[in-house]
């Protein structure tokens, strides 16, 4: 006979080992942490004419809260089934872990590397700060980079992202696509330090099928200097 806190530790230790691209940590599942929408760093007028309020409310407001909502339905499934034993019901949850995870992550990133255009968004790093020294070593120069990432992130078939990742063994910049919600970390050992949401929920209203045109105007509004410190933290 296996003690109940036996099985339940095997079952949560299963779970996480099959979820090492899903997002989500063991401590998150055995904790059932709840998880809240978090606030915008700025109004949803703010990103406007690049984003328009209306995107910006529905976009925060349902699809991120969405997320938030059913990845919590999906950790409180987790957990009831792994009090009772019932392994076929914690596999299952694997794919809404990982999606509804990967949302919540991704567009908690998305929110903060954007910011309004008459305040930090657009604004280029300086050029003798380690991230421009660095984007500008590996891609040529930030025009360069811009034109590699919007190409990238344009071939994007469906929905998805865009990412430019670090790997902290080689300890180089480089460009990534990721589907529907997944995250760079899904693929490979890299740490995103931005991201472009090219889901049409983020750009359809403004900019219908012209994805192209969403990825060349949304450079306007992007917060370099938290990305900044987004390589500062891992590099």
């Amino acid at each position: 006979h296996v003690p109940p806190t036996t099985t339940r530790t095997m079952l949560l230790s299963r779970l996480a080992s099959g979820l090492k691209r899903a997002s989500v940590s063991t401590t998150t599942l055995v904790s059932c942490k709840i998880h809240t929408l978090p606030d915008l760093p700025y109004d949803y007028t703010a990103l406007e004419p690049v984003v328009s309020s209306r995107i910006m409310e529905i976009h925060h407001k349902k699809h991120h809260q969405a997320y938030v909502t059913n990845l919590n339905i999906a950790l409180e499934k987790v957990e009831a089934a792994s009090a009772k034993g019932d392994i076929v019901t914690v596999d299952s949850l694997k794919g809404a872990l990982r999606f509804n995870g990967g949302g919540h992550a991704n567009h908690s990133l998305f929110w903060k590397v954007l910011a309004p255009s008459n305040g930090k968004g657009g604004v280029l790093p300086d050029s003798n700060s380690k991230l421009a020294k660095e984007v500008v070593a590996t891609f040529g120069s930030f025009e360069q980079f811009i034109e590699k990432f919007n190409a990238q992130a344009t071939a994007v078939q469906g929905s998805g992202w865009g990412w430019l990742v670090y790997d902290p063994v080689r300890q180089k910049l480089s460009i990534s696509t990721t589907p529907n919600q997944d995250r760079p970390q899904d693929h490979a050992p890299v740490i995103p330090i931005f991201g472009i949401d090219v889901w049409e929920h983020a750009y359809y209203l403004d900019y219908e099928n012209r994805r192209p045109d969403y990825l060349k105007n949304i450079w306007k509004v992007v917060n370099w200097s938290q990305v900044e410190q987004n390589f500062a933290n891992v590099a």
